[in-house]
């Protein structure tokens, strides 16, 4: 190959190894910044970490911008859901829970209530079934003191103890004479008119009529005197 001038720096520059220079920043080795020869690192102030140091696994650039590695260091960070609402979720849900138990107590009373009425009104009729199968008894105790035949002795005696214990059972004989007409307890047979007489008014009981408490078991058949 042709070369110009000496011939000795020619061949000083030709047996001469090309020379490669690693000027990257940052030690792909160890990790840590790179500074030239008699260059000290900038301190960085108190508190915060100097440039190449690592933080969290990675490098601190301040060259780059500040704001994004902030953003990107709080993307990072995991906060459990559970914790930024725990407190609101277990107002709500003991409130849910307080509305329930407060319905279900409502529904509890009110089926309490519901079945002791229903007992009581299943007692009164079992009662009151009791008191109309006797009431045929009670017509012939009647009839057999009117034509004297419990004036005395055994059989008076268990009369009048069969009506004591009706009565205890709240069974009331309606047989009063001289009081104003009720159709409610009342069962007029005959009409007559009557002197001095304002009002209908019972003159006679045919047949005594029967009620326990406010429900009539048997209306009684009466002669009604009305006015002239």
């Amino acid at each position: 190959m042709p070369h110009h001038g000496n011939e000795e720096e020619h061949n000083s520059s030709a047996n001469q190894e090309p020379v490669i220079r690693d000027n990257r920043k940052v030690d792909p080795v160890t990790g840590q910044a790179r500074h030239p020869e008699g260059e000290q690192p900038a301190a960085a102030p108190a508190g915060e970490p100097l440039v190449g140091e690592p933080v969290g696994g990675e490098l601190v650039d301040r060259d780059g911008d500040a704001l994004a590695q902030a953003e990107e260091i709080l993307n990072g960070i995991e906060v459990p859901a559970e914790e930024s609402v725990a407190q609101g979720a277990g107002h709500a849900e003991a409130a849910e829970l307080k509305n329930d138990l407060l319905r279900l107590q409502a529904e509890y009373v009110n089926y309490r209530k519901r079945v002791e009425r229903d007992r009581a009104v299943a007692g009164e009729m079992a009662v009151i079934g009791v008191l109309n199968s006797l009431l045929p008894v009670l017509d012939d105790v009647d009839a057999a003191r009117q034509h004297g035949d419990l004036t005395d002795g055994p059989f008076a005696a268990i009369a009048t103890k069969l009506e004591n214990a009706l009565k205890t059972y709240g069974l009331v004989r309606i047989d009063e004479t001289g009081v104003e007409f009720d159709p409610t307890i009342h069962e007029a047979l005959i009409q007559q008119p009557g002197e001095d007489i304002e009002v209908d008014t019972v003159s006679q009981v045919l047949r005594s009529g029967y009620k326990s408490g406010e429900r009539v078991l048997r209306a009684a058949q009466v002669i009604v005197a009305v006015p002239a």
